[in-house]
């Protein structure tokens, strides 16, 4: 009869092979393959490490070793998502409070890929968050009165950059990108010649929105070189 070493060596290869399978499993599935309790399964993953998706009620799982997480620690396969924060509630709060001008609920509906106004509601209720309305709509940021004003000034003023047509409109993860590429293949290059250039190339991004880019992802307007947090 196998010792129990030796069943637990073996159940942790079989679930590293289905994850390297499909990258993202249920339990039921993992359950089922191995033939084993839930607790059991539990205990595999705990020695294997893993993260629990903030999307589909936290039904999906994956190995902490394959995810390629993106600066804002999210990472998609399909539509299940996870994130390196761990519950969707942790995350908004840490996206939240990191952006230099906060965030509306659009944008962190585009960010992290749900609709997420009823989280931020109880987040503000619990006092984990803070809002305060600008132009039509409102912006979530930190609890901290003092970081909230400074979140709330710089919203003001990428919105005073954008001119007559009002505040910054969020940009796509493609565009997002296509900033950062930009960025890193002429690092000495202004926003406005990263726009024109972009624009000739059928991306329309403006220079305020390529400014967004620079000041969430650390851009440094000087040498504009990425600095090392914003390639983690």
């Amino acid at each position: 009869m196998p010792s129990l070493a030796t069943r637990t060596s073996e159940s942790d290869r079989v679930l590293e092979n289905l994850f390297h399978r499909q990258k993202v499993a249920l339990l039921e599935e993992m359950r089922q393959l191995l033939g084993v309790s839930g607790r059991t399964v539990f205990r595999a993953l705990d020695r294997l490490g893993y993260y629990t998706s903030y999307s589909h009620a936290g039904r999906f799982y994956t190995l902490r070793s394959i995810p390629a997480f993106d600066p804002n620690g999210l990472w998609f396969f399909h539509d299940v998502r996870f994130s390196v924060h761990g519950t969707l509630r942790a995350t908004i709060v840490i996206l939240v409070c990191r952006a230099p001008a906060g965030h509306t609920h659009q944008e962190l509906g585009g960010v992290l890929g749900l609709r997420v106004h009823d989280t931020l509601l109880s987040l503000v209720e619990a006092a984990l968050i803070s809002r305060e309305p600008f132009e039509s709509l409102y912006v979530y940021l930190d609890a901290d009165p003092e970081r909230a004003a400074a979140q709330l000034q710089e919203r003001r003023r990428g919105a005073a950059g954008a001119g007559a047509s009002g505040p910054l409109s969020p940009l796509d993860d493609a565009r997002v990108i296509a900033v950062l590429v930009a960025v890193i293949g002429s690092p000495r290059d202004s926003p406005r010649a990263i726009s024109d250039r972009l624009r000739a190339t059928g991306v329309d991004v403006g220079e305020g929105q390529v400014e967004t880019v620079f000041r969430q992802y650390k851009v440094k307007k000087t040498a504009h070189s990425l600095s090392p947090r914003s390639r983690r």
